[in-house]
């Protein structure tokens, strides 16, 4: 499908996130949805069963679960179960410190289950300042369970100037677990925006780490850096923004937002609890429609680059003061004392 088509929206999201729980034995510094506490009000289990049953009518491919740390509800495994059974492929992320031999068990025994263990560096030296004490080897003990059954599964690092060093090691690292790499690129959300300024690689890193994603292609990212794009060869994936086109996530109390890096009101479309629950919202809410309708504007427009990168992050600007038509902060042609030039 071409860039107009899926920047027009489709009929149903093809990267569905959905935020089962917001609470969380650990409490990572860089935490998009600043998790810990569970919501009083989250779905119940038969409020969520009529979710997945709304998604398996829209023929929903997969859908993306996380949290907070979504192995802590309850009734997890019954809805993921659920879900499987109603022919929905499952991806889900973890800190894997709930993973032991029956979990690994389970997992190991799902078809159309995917597995995320968040690992944030590859030594506990680097790790553990963002995800917690004893986090790395926890994790760590969740991969050798898992390798252990022979079940492929995969490493997601959020990239910072502390472990872009790593990356290399990190990818070893999966490799040597029979996994796969993912990076995803650290965003001002959540207490995110507490450590942005401190943890985002610099501009120097960031060139690093272009041209090392064109060398490792096996390397998954998620389209979380297709702003670098503009450096000239695009990288692997869509490079371009999904949100309420293509992408959306919906939270543990059933508020949908255009993006699970977007949890802000302002880019709220509904309720699933509401009448026309979630395929309603998704069709018809002023929200998405507008972004289907919307590009970016300013001098993106006129940028030699624009049909590569797209004018960046929309979650990014945001959650940094940003005009949405604004280049995105780390728009490969800005540096710390020189606005962007497009040219």
């Amino acid at each position: 499908m071409s860039y107009e088509i899926f920047r027009q929206g489709l009929d149903a999201p093809i990267c569905l996130t959905w935020e089962i729980t917001y609470g969380c034995n650990l409490r990572c510094v860089h935490c998009l949805s600043s998790s810990g506490r569970r919501r009083p009000d989250e779905l119940t289990t038969a409020e969520a069963k009529r979710l997945i049953d709304e998604w398996a009518g829209m023929k929903v491919f997969y859908i993306n679960v996380g949290g907070g740390e979504p192995m802590s509800r309850r009734d997890f495994f019954e809805l993921m179960d659920y879900t499987l059974d109603r022919g929905i492929g499952v991806k889900f992320s973890t800190n894997g410190t709930l993973i032991d031999r029956a979990a690994a068990d389970w997992i190991a025994s799902r078809d159309y289950l995917d597995v995320q263990i968040s690992l944030d560096g590859a030594r506990a030296e680097t790790n553990d300042p963002v995800r917690g004490e004893g986090s790395f080897a926890r994790a760590r003990r969740a991969m050798d369970h898992l390798a252990a059954r022979g079940f492929a599964f995969k490493i997601n690092s959020t990239v910072t100037r502390h472990n872009v060093a790593e990356i290399d090691d990190l990818y070893a690292l999966a490799r040597g677990h029979g996994a796969e790499l993912r990076l995803t690129r650290l965003r001002p959300t959540g207490r995110g925006g507490d450590v942005w300024h401190d943890l985002r690689p610099t501009h120097a890193q960031n060139r690093r780490l272009y041209d090392w994603l064109l060398a490792h292609r096996d390397v998954l990212t998620g389209d979380s850096f297709f702003h670098l794009s503009a450096y000239g060869e695009a990288v692997d994936g869509l490079n371009m923004c999904g949100a309420g086109r293509i992408v959306c996530c919906v939270d543990p109390v059933g508020d949908v937002y255009a993006c699970p890096f977007l949890l802000a009101p302002e880019f709220a479309a509904g309720n699933v609890r509401q009448p026309e629950g979630f395929a309603g919202i998704w069709r018809q809410a002023a929200l998405f429609n507008h972004l289907r309708d919307w590009q970016v504007g300013g001098g993106c427009q006129s940028c030699g680059a624009y049909s590569k990168c797209h004018g960046g992050c929309i979650a990014v600007k945001h959650f940094t003061g940003r005009s949405l038509d604004a280049p995105d902060p780390e728009c490969v042609f800005e540096t710390a004392d020189r606005p962007a030039v497009h040219a």
